[in-house]
């Protein structure tokens, strides 16, 4: 099947103390929505083992695309706070109409969080 993918989503609890553990999902849809696929990375990691409570428990509500295979790399630590327009992902579009391909690697965060440290992006670690 050419249209299930890996998909490498990185769960981000701290932006300020860089608190985040990568979780990778294979055979993921691109035709999904990028709501479905959401609700799928909130429900595994609810129950993913491996995984520290806080993480299974935190309030995940938005993705942003990271990195694409064969791409640059941004060097922030977490993840880039550019182009936000064109790389977090809209509610609504599949994920192959968001950009997600095989390979890709996706924040998942608290959108309240990111835009505090956005405003202030500093770290404490």
């Amino acid at each position: 099947m050419a249209d299930e993918v890996v998909v490498s989503v990185r769960l981000v609890r701290s932006f300020e103390h860089r608190n985040f553990k990568p979780v990778v999902f294979r055979g993921v849809d691109l035709d999904q929505t990028v709501e479905e696929f959401i609700q799928r990375v909130k429900d595994d990691v609810a129950t993913r083992g491996g995984l520290p409570p806080p993480f299974k428990k935190f309030g995940y509500d938005t993705m942003k695309i990271i990195h694409q295979a064969y791409g640059a790399k941004t060097n922030e630590l977490v993840m880039s706070l550019e182009d936000d327009d064109k790389l977090i992902l809209q509610n609504g579009l599949t994920l192959r109409a968001a950009g997600v391909a095989n390979e890709t690697e996706l924040a998942f965060f608290k959108k309240e969080d990111y835009g505090l440290y956005k405003a202030n992006p500093h770290t404490v670690w």
